[in-house]
């Protein structure tokens, strides 16, 4: 039987939830190692990257953006959008609220540590 002492350490992930009940800081959006979106959250001696979870965000009342997984913006028509279904969506963020770190939980994914 293989012991588990022999395993290297799993880094524990935490929920931005927590963390923000905590006091952590949210700094402002940044692109993470792989290229997505996110924020560092951070008490001073920790550190926590928190990918950005919200596919859509809205620029202004005639642009809004698709935010791919690879941390790509594709521009879209609002208008059209909203078109298609059948008017505005209040659970879109704001794109400029996601890059001060105004986050609400539905936008956030998971946090691993920094380094």
């Amino acid at each position: 039987m293989i012991g588990v002492a022999a395993m290297p350490t799993i880094a524990q992930a935490e929920s931005f939830s927590k963390l923000k009940g905590q006091d952590y800081a949210i700094g402002k959006l940044t692109k993470g190692k792989a290229g997505g979106y996110g924020w560092v959250v951070s008490n001073g001696s920790k550190r926590f990257f928190c990918r950005l979870d919200a596919s859509l965000a809205y620029v202004d009342k005639k642009e809004m953006v698709s935010i791919l997984a690879s941390g790509r913006l594709i521009k879209l028509d609002r208008a059209a959008f909203e078109a298609s279904i059948g008017g505005p969506d209040p659970s879109i963020p704001q794109w400029s609220d996601l890059q001060a770190g105004r986050v609400k939980p539905a936008d956030v994914g998971s946090c691993t540590p920094a380094a």
